[in-house]
């Protein structure tokens, strides 16, 4: 069985053909276009290349298309990619403005391209689905809460593939089985000691997660991909007060004041150099004191929400590091973990300058240990797509 994993953005059109033998998945192409004004021409393109590179003879090759959706409101989980869908997105696009309106745009593209392929959306809010309500809760009214204003969290699956990897690793393949089969059967009960995990998935959109069992309790991430952590160029957390304020103080519009928020501000704003993180290093070793102060404000932040964590689950047995600064910047690594060997936490630091792309950085005598785990968000998705798929039509899974 072949699934197209499709991640789209504003103008960018990237994909990977995974191939089923089972349930187990190799990544067989992959590829991608810049640039892209029109997403119907990006997947002829797209179709054409795999054919041309053998990977499908026909479209009728292809047996399923996946998309990593990011927010619908009410919509969630792993579903169809309908009109839906489509709708939920577009409905919402004003929480995810450079994420929804592409996804609405290309899923609709496809449908009109690929008729009778099916196609499976797995929000990125799945993962969160079973955080306790106090937690999904803001204080604000009850209208507000009805109307949508509540923690989602977001990076669900990259956290997810986390909670099945770090469980694979600490010999508990009892939580990896559960949590793979999340999305269909819920969370169920472990047998035995609890399982804790802190995710840290650091990159250009950052968020920390704490996994109790395989199963999302708590995010960094709240209503919108802008909150928690300074992102690249998005704000992070805010105090609400602020907004009225520089209204008042600045004579900002709404609007302004929103794109400043959410495109001239985090790192970018700490810093003034830039919003890639490598660049603000290099300012920072050549003495720039707006680059030093734009890191160790992501450090501070970082360790913020792994402390409310370790607390919140009374312990920690892993912390992970993931996607592109968590998994290639070492200094980052050895900040966040600095000073916690009263907690139980000891880096081996030559290990962790050293780090290959998977692996325990930890000393052998802490008793919490460190994972560099490399993120595969697209493999989540196609595995997502082909369980959702096998519980609906067996017989169309065993192509």
């Amino acid at each position: 069985m072949n699934i197209l994993v499709a991640n789209l953005g504003s103008t960018s059109f990237k994909y990977r053909l995974f191939r089923f033998a089972g349930e187990q998945p190799l990544a067989i192409a992959k590829g991608g276009f810049e640039r892209v004004t029109d997403y119907g021409k990006a997947i002829d393109d797209c179709l054409t290349a795999l054919r041309a590179e053998g990977h499908l003879a026909s479209v009728a090759d292809l047996h399923a298309v996946g998309f990593k959706t990011v927010l619908g409101g009410d919509v969630t989980g792993c579903v169809d990619a309908d009109e839906r869908v489509e709708a939920a997105l577009l409905a919402t696009a004003d929480l995810a403005p450079a994420h929804n309106p592409p996804y609405a745009a290309g899923i609709r593209r496809f449908r009109e391209k690929l008729p009778g392929v099916p196609l499976v959306a797995l929000f990125e809010t799945a993962f969160y689905q079973w955080i306790p309500d106090y937690v999904r809760r803001y204080a604000v009214p009850d209208a507000w809460h009805a109307a949508g204003v509540r923690r989602n969290g977001f990076h669900g699956a990259s956290h997810k593939f986390v909670a099945e990897r770090s469980a694979e690793l600490l010999n508990r393949p009892d939580v990896a089985d559960l949590t793979r089969a999340l999305y269909q059967g819920g969370p169920r009960a472990v047998p035995g000691s609890e399982l804790r995990v802190i995710s840290c998935h650091l990159g250009g959109s950052s968020s920390v997660t704490a996994i109790r069992d395989g199963v999302a309790i708590g995010t960094s991430m709240g209503l919108s991909p802008q909150s928690g952590l300074p992102q690249n160029n998005r704000v992070g957390d805010l105090d609400s007060a602020a907004i009225p304020y520089i209204h008042r103080k600045l004579g900002l519009s709404l609007l302004e004041i929103e794109r400043q928020l959410t495109r001239e501000s985090g790192l970018l704003a700490l810093s003034g150099v830039g919003n890639d993180l490598r660049d603000i290093r290099a300012a920072a070793l050549a003495g720039n004191r707006h680059a030093e102060d734009a890191i160790d404000a992501f450090i501070h932040s970082i360790r913020h929400w792994i402390g409310a964590f370790w607390i919140e689950l009374g312990g920690c047995d892993a912390l992970v590091f993931t996607a592109g600064i968590g998994e290639n910047q070492a200094y980052i690594r050895e900040a966040v973990c600095a000073g916690l060997a009263d907690l139980g936490l000891v880096l081996d630091c030559e290990r962790n300058a050293s780090a290959p792309s998977e692996t325990d950085i930890a000393s052998a005598d802490s008793r919490t240990r460190v994972f560099v785990i490399p993120a595969n968000e697209e493999l989540v998705v196609a595995r997502e797509t082909h369980r959702y798929l096998l519980a609906r039509a067996p017989s169309v899974c065993a192509a």
